[in-house]
């Protein structure tokens, strides 16, 4: 386990509504999120991606049609650069989460903001008797997993349209609670945290990936993704990078969560930018859709090697006893 920084933290641009009141769950009823804490389910990166597969265009199928996310390379210096490579990287990226969470055998599983249902397809694949749930807010995503993803003999697989930040479900229904490289689109990290510690049952574990600016360049990941003169360069939609490892502690802690592990996969998921870039060379054009991600690619390629950004996976653990001091 890595230890966490107390003192790297700052100040979240995130949802100021009390968690309280912005919780509202829908499994009490409440419609979703309340105020500001609602993220739109339409991101410009996936109506690109559904164009494409509308399309028949194998290389976004290969690389795009189960996983929607970065790939993790043991041997960044190994990668080919081939569709193939990239959807088994991918795939890789997704059994670290898995790994991070402790999945075993007999567990219900949630992944929150699960896309195509590729992490809920492999855990299906490679585990039994396992009840697994994804949730997404686009009923566009979920049609497309639930096409794809069939419940093996022994396993239960749903899939529910839902607010991350307001989860459907009763205190305690999860042994593990995941979110693959996603977090960054929901309206609060604070707000997922507290209600993913609600969904845990105490001793689970909930692991996640996310984009984190090292403290010095908050402000710089804050203005690239809210200015609003950049506003025609957000392909992936709403972005928040305003975090850094010890607002991730402090906020775990206020979810009644502890620390369990921290990696840094920077290094690891660096041939994805190399990958995309190559994949829009040999990929057509959208009509309607702005497509900026090579200047994207670039920026967050780089800022990744001068140690900028990092691509973090945590894991946090609720205890036994409901104690976030305990265990």
């Amino acid at each position: 386990m890595v230890a966490i920084d107390r003192n790297e933290w700052s100040q979240s641009s995130e949802c100021a509504l009390p968690v309280s009141s912005c919780r509202a769950s829908l499994y009490n009823g409440a419609a979703s999120c309340s105020g500001d804490c609602v993220a739109d389910p339409r991101l410009p990166y996936f109506d690109f991606v559904f164009a494409k597969l509308a399309d028949k265009n194998a290389a976004v199928e290969k690389s795009f049609g189960r996983h929607v996310h970065w790939g993790y390379w043991p041997d960044p210096a190994s990668a080919t650069g081939d569709d193939d490579d990239f959807a088994a990287a991918a795939e890789r990226l997704s059994l670290e989460v898995c790994g991070a969470a402790g999945i075993v055998e007999g567990e219900r599983v949630l992944d929150a903001g699960c896309g195509f249902g590729g992490t809920i397809a492999l855990l299906n694949e490679r585990f039994d008797h396992l009840r697994l749930n994804g949730l997404n807010i686009d009923e566009r995503q979920l049609e497309h997993a639930r096409h794809h993803v069939v419940a093996r003999t022994g396993n239960v697989v749903e899939f529910t349209a839902g607010d991350a930040c307001a989860l459907p479900f009763p205190d305690a229904s999860f042994d593990r609670v995941l979110a693959v490289e996603c977090i960054f689109h929901f309206p609060s990290r604070e707000l997922f945290l507290s209600e993913a510690s609600r969904v845990l049952r105490p001793g689970g574990i909930l692991a996640l990936t996310d984009f984190v600016p090292a403290a010095p360049f908050v402000w710089l990941a804050r203005y690239a993704t809210e200015a609003p003169a950049l506003a025609q360069y957000q392909f992936f939609g709403r972005v928040n990078l305003d975090s850094s490892r010890g607002y991730y502690r402090r906020i775990a802690r206020r979810a009644g969560l502890l620390p369990w592990q921290r990696r840094n996969l920077t290094f690891n998921t660096l041939p994805t930018y190399r990958y995309l870039l190559d994949l829009l060379k040999r990929t057509s054009p959208v009509e309607g859709i702005i497509q900026p991600i090579p200047h994207i690619a670039h920026g967050v390629m780089w800022a990744s090697r001068l140690g900028m950004m990092r691509y973090e996976l945590f894991s946090f653990r609720k205890p036994e006893g409901g104690d976030p001091n305990s265990g």
